[in-house]
């Protein structure tokens, strides 16, 4: 048992610092990936200022956060497929468009559950 411990704490900390590098990558070599945490930090500083339920609060930065894990798997995809080939294929395009609509989509989400607690 103490074995099976060891062994997974290691890998814990192995995880760990694969997903600093990632969130590094992002952030220095991702400039969406930038402006969605400028635009999170916006975000969820107004769901702090104004006044709403904490279930409201919690929806909009979760949701916040949720783009940001898109843009991420955005980024992946996008990086899987230029170390494949750079050459245009339309199989590059859909699998590269496709990502950056789930980006959209999550953020046009993000933006309705705003006007639904702003409304409501």
């Amino acid at each position: 048992m103490l074995t099976y411990l060891k062994r997974e704490a290691a890998r814990v900390g192995q995880r760990c610092a694969d997903s600093l590098s990632g969130l590094g990558f992002a952030w220095r070599e991702e400039s969406s990936f930038q402006q969605w945490i400028v635009a999170n930090v916006v975000s969820a500083s107004l769901a702090c200022a104004i006044e709403m339920s904490a279930a409201e609060r919690a929806l909009i930065i979760g949701f916040g956060l949720l783009v940001l894990v898109a843009e991420l798997l955005n980024t992946g995809i996008e990086a899987a497929i230029d170390r494949i080939s750079e050459e245009h294929h339309p199989l590059s395009k859909k699998a590269k468009d496709t990502a950056c609509a789930a980006v959209a989509l999550t953020a046009i989400t993000t933006g309705v559950i705003w006007l639904i607690v702003l409304i409501g």
